[in-house]
């Protein structure tokens, strides 16, 4: 659904947002298309030995993970010395990666090794390229690569299938704000999970996926702050009043696994909304097993939507993540999505 609506003027966000700019939205593909470019991944899959893709980087963060990414480089470098020889590897910040993709043609594939959060970093440069993405799932989420059907593969299954399997079209979410835009692939928070991904920083290295989200909940139930907030989807009134936290899901999970919108497909061209009413702190921590079981949905106090384009309002500061990043606090933001922006190996 497209609407003459315009996003509300945000708040000044955390000065880690000034450096990203909007991303427009790419021209629908047609049904035949779709299905075409389906057809050709079914008919590559069965195939016994897919050719590798024309130009291909693979790319790692020695960061992610905990730092456990860098032990990889070694394996993935001679790895490709027998399976695709002449392939470069780049093991570099998220600076110097995002210079790397830069310089790259459109249509090339950068490989990635990490997470959620490398992902989240160089999805500008990469939609900005016209790059293909293919994900090796090395990071503390992981939820992207679920939602692509790569999360549990093997190290060597992951850079095989990253490499030689074709890329289809991925919706990506867009954060508006005057000062630009920030994509995301999996999702975006706004309230309480958000700062539970704030507190998740916090959480010792060595306590690692789900339960290190588990900690951090826990965690931020002891400091539970509500707040007041207007949610409109599509310039529908989705909610107004208390509210624990408003959820907009590319992806079926976040916090490495919660599936919180069991729905939702990275293909559909719409996002799917979650917004979790007034609790407290015995409300939420009792709703915590439903939510790990994907049944918070049938909930009173749970609302979700799918929406082409979002506004939250708040009458507070509240904090705010994108793909489990913290971006600061802000009392108005507005979301939209932005169909098929990007091709990725799944």
């Amino acid at each position: 659904m497209r609407t003459n609506w315009r996003p509300p003027a945000p708040a000044p966000f955390h000065r880690f947002l000034r450096s990203r700019s909007s991303i427009p939205a790419p021209a629908p593909r047609s049904p035949l298309a779709v299905v075409s470019a389906r057809l050709l991944s079914s008919a590559t899959s069965r195939s016994s030995g897919p050719a590798m893709t024309a130009t291909a980087i693979v790319i790692v963060n020695p960061r992610a993970a905990g730092g456990r990414a860098a032990k990889l480089v070694e394996p993935i470098r001679a790895w490709l010395s027998r399976h695709a020889p002449g392939t470069p590897v780049l093991a570099a910040g998220p600076d110097e990666l995002r210079s790397r993709l830069a310089g790259l043609s459109p249509g090339s594939r950068a490989v990635l090794v990490g997470g959620d959060g490398s992902v989240h970093r160089l999805l500008p440069a990469l939609l900005a390229g016209r790059l293909e993405l293919g994900l090796v799932p090395v990071g503390t989420g992981n939820d992207f690569a679920r939602a692509l059907g790569v999360f549990g593969l093997g190290l060597e299954a992951a850079l095989a299938r990253a490499l030689r399997a074709p890329a289809l079209p991925c919706d990506v979410g867009e954060l508006r704000m005057p000062a630009g835009a920030v994509p995301f692939a999996s999702s975006l928070s706004a309230g309480f999970d958000a700062a539970v991904s704030r507190r998740a920083l916090a959480v010792p290295g060595w306590v690692g996926g789900m339960p290190r989200y588990l900690v951090a909940t826990l965690a931020e139930l002891v400091a539970l702050k509500s707040c007041r907030i207007r949610v409109l989807a599509d310039r529908r009134l989705l909610h107004e009043g208390e509210a624990l936290f408003a959820a907009c899901l590319n992806t079926p999970s976040y916090g490495s696994g919660m599936p919180i919108a069991p729905a939702a497909r990275i293909d559909d061209g719409v996002l799917d909304a979650v917004v979790a009413g007034r609790f407290g702190r015995a409300g939420a921590l009792a709703m915590l097993p439903r939510l790990l079981l994907g049944r918070h949905l049938g909930h009173p106090r749970v609302l979700a939507a799918q929406f082409a384009e979002l506004a939250i309002e708040a009458d507070a500061p509240i904090p705010i993540a994108a793909d489990g990043e913290p971006l600061g606090e802000t009392t108005s933001l507005a979301v939209r999505v932005l169909p098929g922006a990007l091709r990725v190996v799944r």
